[in-house]
């Protein structure tokens, strides 16, 4: 339950939050670390943004409870790849449950050592900065350490609970 200014308990159902909020579309990025034991590790992120200029800092929000952030969290390091438009059957293969996500995925570590995706958009590359509880999930800000346009292309949208692409109006 929800403390309302007042202090009034307010009560979101759940079902209708996820609804509402999936009118606002939000970018799809896969965030990786190379770990010493397992090699490249990474989950899906639906949420992700830049938060300030000077320092250059980054942000993404990810379940309280997710192994891949675990797994991330100790390298102390991550590298937010923007998946394009072409990348659905990527994006599916990161966020499954398979043990090995990174087995036949093209992939090079960049000179920070960290696992870059072939065929992004965009990767930024990032030291853990803080991570700061939110209910059920975790805030987690990033140091900019390095970015780069990897190619042209527009940016795999998510949407609705479904997947699109970008299409320009004016």
């Amino acid at each position: 339950m929800a403390q309302h200014p007042d202090n009034i308990d307010v009560e979101i159902d759940p079902a209708h939050f996820r609804s509402v909020l999936g009118n606002y579309p939000t970018g799809v990025c896969v965030v990786t670390a190379f770990d010493q034991q397992a090699g490249a590790v990474g989950m899906v992120v639906g949420s992700f943004g830049s938060v300030s200029l000077e320092p250059p800092l980054v942000a993404f929000y990810i379940g309280a409870g997710s192994s891949s952030w675990a797994q991330i969290r100790e390298c102390g390091h991550f590298c937010v790849n923007v998946l394009g438009e072409d990348q659905l059957e990527l994006c599916k293969r990161i966020a499954s449950r398979k043990e090995d996500k990174f087995h036949d995925v093209a992939h090079r570590q960049s000179d920070n050592g960290m696992p870059v995706l072939d065929g992004v958009v965009a990767t930024i590359e990032c030291t853990i900065e803080s991570e700061t509880d939110a209910g059920d999930h975790v805030i987690v800000l990033g140091r900019v350490m390095n970015l780069t346009s990897e190619r042209d292309g527009g940016p795999l949208l998510f949407f609705r609970g479904g997947y699109g692409r970008f299409e320009q109006l004016d």
